[in-house]
């Protein structure tokens, strides 16, 4: 077997997107070739999202299915991009945004209901395929039923096994029959394992207006605000983006702070965490990206908004804070050395990461300041963020993955 790098390392340059080679062009229609033979009943796909970020994923995947096979009906458990791509939500992802063991604890009576809800549908309905979208510790418990019960699984966006608890590729030997990746360094993960998977490229590639988006300059000045979906991390993170604003406008009082909100998530609960002496303007969550382009620089939660951040070519700084427990354990079992996705797939550390005690106000505030005081700092974050576009793969994923899972179904 060759010699394959770590995640973080660099991308295998035989890791070409199937999108590149075989996702129809944006609108086409000759891909609904694939859909069930005349006089034959619809085919049923269960997918499951177990976080907002997988639902806005999932969402433009059932497009991309309903492009190729329009009688194809739609089940399982998804948010509002779900839902309003014509997935029949039997349940709400929004009820099992969690995040950190002592988090997911607190929610257990709940989950384990959702859990108990899904496998005694699956067995009812017994869909023809099903699609999880990464949320591996609930999804895995899907994937176990759905295999017991002789329905094929497909995973969209590869669980983060490359991170912490790798033995896991083995359940996902035994009960996946498709892997899906969309990060370059996955498929070199999991080649090291013995598996071949498929890389489509990334799929936020295909949810941003590039012309539009790119053709936004940034305003001097402005800084975004990305505090999370999670109403823990939310608690955490806004009253220290409240306080580094605070010390940032002492000594630059044209600065402004516009917090994008999740859609989940009030204007009252952020500003209920905010200081009642420094401006904020609350954006709505329906035009984001084009919001987060106008900011000269952000600051954020972990997860997957920073990858959003950087593939728009934002300077950020991450940071994220959980029950001390969590970190403690966390500490022990990640095997990355970084936590924020831009920094795994270039190699190197382009957003500064401040996690636990160093998600603080003061330290915030240092980094931003360094950031806006040091010539040509930011235009510097901002080419390697150009270099990680590139590196992502060409628009397509979805569509690439309909086929993919259309071709399995058929």
């Amino acid at each position: 077997m060759t010699n394959t790098p770590q995640p973080g390392a660099e991308p295998a340059k035989a890791a070409v997107p199937v999108a590149a080679a075989s996702a129809p062009t944006s609108g086409a229609t000759s891909g609904a070739t694939s859909g069930a033979a005349p006089g034959t009943p619809p085919r049923t796909v269960w997918i499951n999202a177990g976080e907002l970020s997988g639902d806005m994923h999932g969402g433009r995947l059932l497009e991309a299915l309903l492009r190729r096979d329009p009688s194809l009906r739609c089940i399982g458990m998804g948010g509002p991009h779900l839902r309003g791509a014509g997935q029949d939500a039997i349940l709400r992802v929004e009820d099992l945004s969690v995040m950190g063991i002592t988090e997911v604890l607190g929610y257990l009576p709940r989950i384990l209901g959702m859990l108990r809800r899904i496998k005694a549908e699956l067995a009812a309905r017994r869909p023809d395929a099903v699609v999880l979208i990464d949320a591996p510790e609930f999804n895995f418990r899907i994937a176990s039923a759905a295999h017991a019960l002789g329905i094929p699984v497909h995973y969209y966006i590869s669980p983060k096994i490359w991170a912490w608890r790798t033995g896991r590729v083995n359940f996902i030997r035994r009960h996946i029959r498709r892997m899906i990746c969309i990060l370059p360094f996955e498929v070199e993960f999991y080649r090291r394992h013995g598996m071949d998977v498929d890389y489509v490229g990334n799929p936020l590639l295909d949810v941003m207006d590039w012309q539009r988006l790119d053709a936004i300059a940034p305003v001097p000045g402005r800084i975004g605000l990305m505090p999370g979906s999670r109403r823990k991390e939310i608690e955490a993170l806004m009253p220290e983006y409240g306080k580094a604003a605070r010390l940032l406008l002492a000594d630059r009082p044209g600065l402004s702070f516009h917090c994008v909100r999740a859609p989940n998530v009030t204007e009252d609960a952020l500003r209920a965490l905010w200081p009642a002496d420094v401006p904020l303007t609350i954006e709505s969550p329906d035009d984001r990206y084009a919001t987060l382009r106008t900011c000269q620089l952000l600051l954020a939660a972990s997860g997957t908004a920073t990858l959003e951040t950087a593939l728009l070519g934002v300077p950020t700084l991450v940071a994220y804070r959980v029950s001390s427990f969590s970190y403690w354990l966390g500490k022990r079992l990640v095997k990355v050395r970084w936590v924020s996705l831009p920094n795994l797939v270039l190699n190197r550390e382009v957003f500064p990461e401040l996690l636990q005690e160093n998600a603080d106000g003061a330290v915030l505030a240092r980094h931003a300041s360094r950031w806006l005081d040091t010539p040509g700092e930011l235009d510097r974050v901002r080419a390697d963020l150009a270099d990680l576009r590139r590196r992502c793969g060409p628009p397509g994923a979805a569509d690439a993955a309909a086929r993919i899972i259309l071709d399995e179904m058929a």
